[in-house]
């Protein structure tokens, strides 16, 4: 399900006044995130789960692995699709409706720096080229709407591919035996999102939804850990000058270590737990 999104009033002075300052209404400075919180395997029945919190955004992401045909394209890799969902409840923005270019933007955005930032070997899906591979679903599932949607549902996405694990599948001739052991996927890489959002003459991250209402121009950049742009998704009419792409991309750079060093020291902090949990210790 998808949802018309309805505006909801805000005091633009109040807002201008603060960025002009270089603090925002809640006492960030522009270039700053709210608290993020991981969760790890919180989908008992899924391949992999995980979900963020950035301030009230929280965004469910769970992985689904099956086994069907390659694209003709690319016959010895697996497949990887991404679907998005907003939960009526998630905000009184959200209305009930078709799936409309809000989801559909948010689930292709997330899909382009999966792939474009390299995070999953999709040569180790393959289990018979041309005939089976495993196809991955990533389900996304916004469960409340505080705004920085894109960069809470990346870190989310990349985090429940982190935790999949897939059933070990044995070829025999032209027979494929899956067994109930399974191992992890391998991950090769971490993209993360970092949105520079525009108001006026100035960019911020990490819009609460007051401040959402007044961005202009939008720029989701993905990372990967070598610091490289590897995706660019544009999103509103507004316009950026020269200066503030340039300026946005080392936002983006320095933004997208920050964020993807949480998201590495929180799933250590929960591989470790779970260990020790395992170990009796």
């Amino acid at each position: 399900m998808s949802m018309m999104i309805t505006p909801l009033p805000v005091n633009r002075d109040l807002i201008l006044g603060s960025l002009s300052k270089g603090v925002r209404s809640d006492g960030r400075r522009l270039d700053e995130y709210r608290p993020i919180k991981f969760e790890f395997n919180v989908i008992s029945k899924a391949n992999g789960s995980a979900s963020v919190r950035i301030g009230d955004t929280y965004v469910l992401v769970g992985v689904k692995a099956e086994i069907g045909k390659p694209f003709p394209d690319t016959p010895d890799e697996g497949v990887l699709i991404v679907n998005s969902e907003f939960v009526p409840l998630a905000s009184p923005q959200f209305e009930a409706g078709p799936p409309d270019e809000n989801s559909i933007e948010l689930a292709r955005v997330i899909d382009r720096g999966l792939r474009h930032g390299g995070a999953v070997d999709f040569k180790d899906l393959c289990i018979i080229p041309n005939e089976k591979v495993w196809i991955l679903w990533v389900d996304i599932y916004v469960l409340d709407h505080g705004g920085d949607l894109f960069d809470a549902t990346a870190l989310a996405s990349i985090a429940a591919l982190m935790v999949t694990k897939i059933p070990v599948v044995v070829v025999e001739g032209s027979q494929i035996v899956v067994r109930e052991e399974k191992r992890p996927l391998k991950i090769v890489d971490y993209p993360v999102s970092v949105t520079i959002n525009k108001i006026g003459n100035y960019l911020l991250l990490d819009p609460t939804l007051e401040e959402l209402e007044l961005v202009e121009a939008r720029l989701t950049m993905f990372t990967n850990s070598k610091g490289e742009i590897c995706a660019v998704q544009k999103g509103l009419p507004g316009a950026f000058t020269y200066d503030e792409v340039m300026k946005s991309v080392e936002l983006a750079k320095s933004k997208g270590r920050e964020l993807r060093s949480i998201l590495l020291e929180s799933f250590n902090n929960w591989d470790k737990n779970v260990r020790g949990a395992l170990n009796g210790v």
